[in-house]
């Protein structure tokens, strides 16, 4: 036992103190953080942009006059006559833009005339707003209606389903499935990275000792399950160690710049509440909606994710640390079987095809995580590691997830037992290539 945890603190040592292990360690998290803040910086820019256009309106046939509502983004200033005796002005900053509408009996056209881009909002609000007035004027000239009174009857007519999951206790949570199905795609997709990454190096390492005949020297201190041993468990303790590191310092990043940046991350309050007002008018965001989006992070995360992150981080933990070490001990003894990289190919196609079809399915198995696709993918121990993750924040019966994690040890044993008959004899080989029947060969020694 001594013998292993000088080779676990062996490999731990020599890979976190490596240049590469502290770069990526720094560089990761500060990435991971620019992926949060740069698009808040960006939005709120975007923001800005869109607090003020002066528009210029000519309406040859003088029914829109007076009609556009001044919702605190734009100002409406109403001229007639000529257009192009009016286009100089834009040039002087008297107008961000001018809006001719043409006079016409058939289908309502209007041009639109400005020096810079308007936001890319900005038209589609305009011809919303045309609309709803035509539609207005539609009500009461051919069916005497006013649009209030329509707005109401429309208002009545709605309808609105609330998804309420219910657990065995009884207890009631209402339920966003869309936010459950993205949270399990994004924890699968960082569990296969960090299975594929971590059980790579085992590989490299295998081969790496293998290949400078170090591993001779050590064959005669060590027994080769030992060092297989050793040197896949101080790979893992790497990996936890840099995960570890990175949910760290991407918060911290986070919220120093909140703290430093408090005005640009949190935005205009002012201008979010006038712009959600007229959102909730013209029906493009309900109320429930808006008072969704002005809670907190942490509200939200309390009053609508209806399952527990510290369930979900501990299960992340249990199926990262035994899908690695399924995975690290199959490459381990592909690297033992091999002489190069280039011949490790071959061998790791059987054992990575499990682990890429499970990620050319997590959409199908997020749309359906109940569904059959999804429930025996996340009992096969080569593929649950992600499909229990895709799966879990939409809710996982109990039993089945002990059924998974039971099959999930059950068969790392198995896989240790295996890698190891074919290590001890593998790692010694020299100069011949490796054969399927050798590996069976080997497994019966």
């Amino acid at each position: 036992m001594n013998k292993i945890k000088l080779i676990i603190a062996r490999e731990y040592l020599t890979r976190v103190k490596k240049k590469s292990f502290i770069i990526m360690t720094i560089l990761a998290p500060i990435l991971m953080a620019a992926l949060i803040i740069i698009p808040a910086i960006i939005a709120a820019k975007t923001m800005d942009a869109k607090k003020k256009m002066n528009l210029l309106v000519i309406d040859d046939n003088e029914f829109f006059i007076n009609k556009f509502d001044e919702n605190g983004l734009n100002t409406y200033i109403y001229r007639s006559g000529n257009v192009n005796d009016y286009k100089k002005e834009l040039f002087t900053g008297s107008y961000d833009a001018i809006l001719h509408i043409v006079k016409s009996d058939a289908a309502l056209r209007a041009n639109l005339y400005f020096e810079k881009d308007p936001p890319s909002r900005f038209v589609p609000d305009l011809e919303s707003m045309l609309d709803k007035q035509l539609f207005d004027k539609l009500l009461m000239d051919t069916f005497n209606i006013q649009p209030k009174t329509f707005d109401a009857y429309k208002k009545t007519t709605q309808a609105t389903i609330t998804s309420i999951k219910i657990d065995e206790m009884g207890n009631e949570q209402n339920s966003y499935a869309w936010v459950n199905r993205i949270v399990g795609i994004v924890c699968g997709f960082i569990i296969y990275f960090f299975i594929f990454m971590c059980a790579q190096q085992v590989l490299r390492g295998v081969l790496e000792e293998k290949t400078s005949r170090i591993i001779e020297v050590l064959i005669s201190s060590v027994k080769p399950m030992q060092l297989m041993l050793g040197k896949i468990i101080g790979v893992a303790m790497v990996g936890l160690t840099q995960f570890v590191l990175w949910i760290v310092l991407t918060f911290i990043l986070i919220i120093g710049a909140q703290f430093a940046l408090p005005s640009l991350l949190s935005g205009d309050t002012e201008l979010i509440q006038t712009t959600m007002q007229t959102q909730i008018q013209t029906g493009e965001l309900t109320s429930i909606d808006a008072q969704f989006s002005q809670i907190s992070l942490t509200e939200q995360i309390q009053n609508y994710f209806n399952f527990s992150f510290t369930a979900l981080l501990l299960c992340f933990l249990f199926y990262f640390v035994f899908g690695y070490l399924i995975y690290a001990s199959l490459y381990a003894a592909v690297g033992s079987a091999v002489d190069a990289e280039t011949d490790s190919q071959q061998f790791l196609l059987p054992v990575t095809v499990p682990l890429l079809l499970t990620i050319m399915l997590i959409f199908p198995m997020a749309e359906t995580p109940n569904g059959s696709l999804a429930f025996w993918m996340s009992m096969i121990p080569l593929t649950s590691p992600v499909a229990m993750l895709v799966r879990l924040p939409s809710g996982v019966p109990l039993y089945e997830l002990i059924i998974s994690m039971a099959l999930c040890v059950l068969f790392f044993f198995f896989c240790v037992w295996v890698a190891a008959k074919i290590y001890r004899i593998g790692i010694l080989m020299y100069g011949k290539k490796t054969t399927y029947r050798d590996l069976v060969k080997w497994m019966k020694y």
